[in-house]
């Protein structure tokens, strides 16, 4: 396959899903090579004809920016900052995510403002085209100088320390290293700071968890419908009259994605003798659209971020211009993280509500959706643990972005715990598709006591799918399973597939 030429032009969040999931490999635009150079031959000349003091260049870092560092020990200075800064713990991040930060790493270099060389991001773009990833861990960074614990241990293979996965396996990489024909690099000034001065960590995970929300979003909306049907509900709220007059774009977008789900069902216009659904139903448009319209303004920042240069200092060679400044901080960030957060666990707790209104005996249907209730406890406990996943994401929904702890000797006396966000929102994704998996399982066994009245061709198509791999409960059976069967559904498949 061919490689993809990094653009320096803006990409969007669908152009790095696509690289992904075809599992492109990676080269620098001549442009960015060329940016590459001019700016570390910029400052390799500027630091051999002046003697000023430049921040993390020539002197120590954050509170120590005033210790002077001779041009002997500059290289020593750099390869110290990324061993002295690898301090992170607690679970891996990902492989998935940890590909994305040298991906997002690569390109934020590649704009020639970091005094980088040309040899280091080479190394970067081999290590994300052989899947040498490194082993990187969720805590450590504050999000403000940048991502530096999980930048580090990003880095420490360049290096030739840290450990990487290869292959399926963790090795040493200094081990590794023969094998792949590498040397360990030495780096030169600036270099480490570039390397972990950035938002990548953060980035990577706005990356990941938007990409999974957008099929969380397309899920949410298929089961409204479906449980809309199951419950015997009307399709009136969702007439397009009412959304009209209240600008709100995602409200609006919802409520016709609900009409095409139902588009052809014969169930949906039977007379029924209720004059109105509860909020769950009848309010989707006005819940689901809210989140949309917030996972949009997410998507929006994260994008801008991924077409940014987020390190310090950054070095500006034509206009012969070094500036320490702040654009490693999180904020944009670490407000957008925690308002997706927001976002998926309101989708997660409407669906819940649903979820219980189907298992509660009204309109004709069973308690707890069995034939038998009492002797079967049907469905009772899955929605138990919906209602115990709901109360979690509203744990995790609180803001780590209003809290802030000094650091650096007080230097660094605002940061954005952004990266707790990153973490804290990923666990939310997990947990809402948990969510909408058990409302999946229960609105097609609630569909079963709804036969012969015929839901739409596209629900129907949903339904006969789910059914190859969840059949229906009869009676009591072991249902952790299927239950992560219907996970796993919801996880692989898009939705809008069933639609065509």
């Amino acid at each position: 396959m061919s490689p993809v030429t990094l653009p320096l032009s803006p990409v969007s969040l669908k152009d790095i899903e696509h690289w992904i999931n075809a599992d492109y490999l990676l080269e620098l635009s001549e442009d960015a090579r060329e940016k590459i150079l001019h700016c570390r031959n910029y400052l390799d000349q500027k630091l051999a004809r002046e003697k000023d003091p430049i921040y993390g260049i020539n002197t120590g870092f954050g509170s120590l920016y005033h210790t002077s560092i001779s041009k002997e020990d500059l290289g020593q200075l750099q390869h110290n900052l990324v061993v002295s800064h690898a301090c992170g713990m607690g679970d891996e991040v990902p492989r998935e995510i940890v590909r994305l930060m040298l991906l997002l790493k690569i390109r934020g270099l590649s704009y020639g403002h970091s005094g980088i060389s040309l040899e280091v991001v080479e190394r970067l773009v081999a290590m994300y085209n052989r899947r040498i990833l490194p082993r990187v861990f969720q805590q450590g960074s504050l999000g403000a100088s940048g991502d530096l614990a999980p930048l580090a241990h990003l880095s420490l293979p360049l290096i030739g320390m840290g450990e990487v996965w290869s292959e399926g396996t963790v090795h040493a990489t200094e081990a590794l290293m023969p094998s792949l024909g590498w040397e360990p690099l030495q780096l030169r000034s600036k270099e480490g700071l570039a390397l972990l001065n950035g938002t990548q960590f953060m980035s990577a995970y706005g990356v990941h968890c938007l990409i999974r929300t957008r099929r969380i979003q397309a899920w949410a909306n298929a089961l409204a419908a479906l449980s809309l049907e199951a419950f015997d509900g009307r399709i009136n709220p969702f007439n397009d009259l009412v959304h009209a007059i209240r600008a709100q774009p995602g409200q609006r977008h919802t409520a016709d994605a609900v009409r095409q789900w139902l588009e052809g069902s014969t169930l949906i216009h039977h007379p029924n003798k209720h004059v109105q659904d509860p909020y769950s139903f009848r309010c989707v448009p006005q819940v689901h659209g809210a989140s949309r319209d917030l996972i949009d303004y997410v998507t929006k920042v994260v994008e801008q971020e991924v077409n940014s240069v987020t390190d310090n200092p950054t070095i500006f060679p034509d206009e012969d211009c070094i500036i320490s400044a702040g654009n490693f901080h999180g904020q944009p960030l670490a407000l957008a993280l925690d308002s997706l957060a927001l976002a998926l666990a309101e989708l997660g707790s409407i669906s819940e509500r649903r979820t219980y209104k189907l298992i509660s005996g009204q309109r004709q249907l069973p308690n707890f959706l069995v034939a038998e209730p009492g002797l079967n406890s049907g469905f009772m406990i899955p929605q138990y643990t919906a209602a115990s996943i709901v109360s979690q994401n509203k744990q995790l929904a609180v803001p780590a972005s209003t809290d802030t702890i000094d650091s650096s000797n007080g230097q660094e006396d605002h940061v954005s715990m952004g990266a707790n966000a990153a973490t804290k929102t990923y666990r939310v994704v997990e947990n809402t598709e948990r969510i909408l998996a058990i409302e999946l399982f229960t609105a097609t066994q609630a569909m079963e006591w709804r036969n012969p009245s015929k839901t739409s061709p596209a629900l129907q198509r949903l339904i006969a799918a789910f059914r190859e791999k969840v059949p229906v409960v009869q009676r009591d059976r072991w249902m952790a399973p299927e239950m992560n069967n219907a996970l796993q559904f919801i996880r692989n498949i898009d939705p809008q597939h069933f639609l065509e």
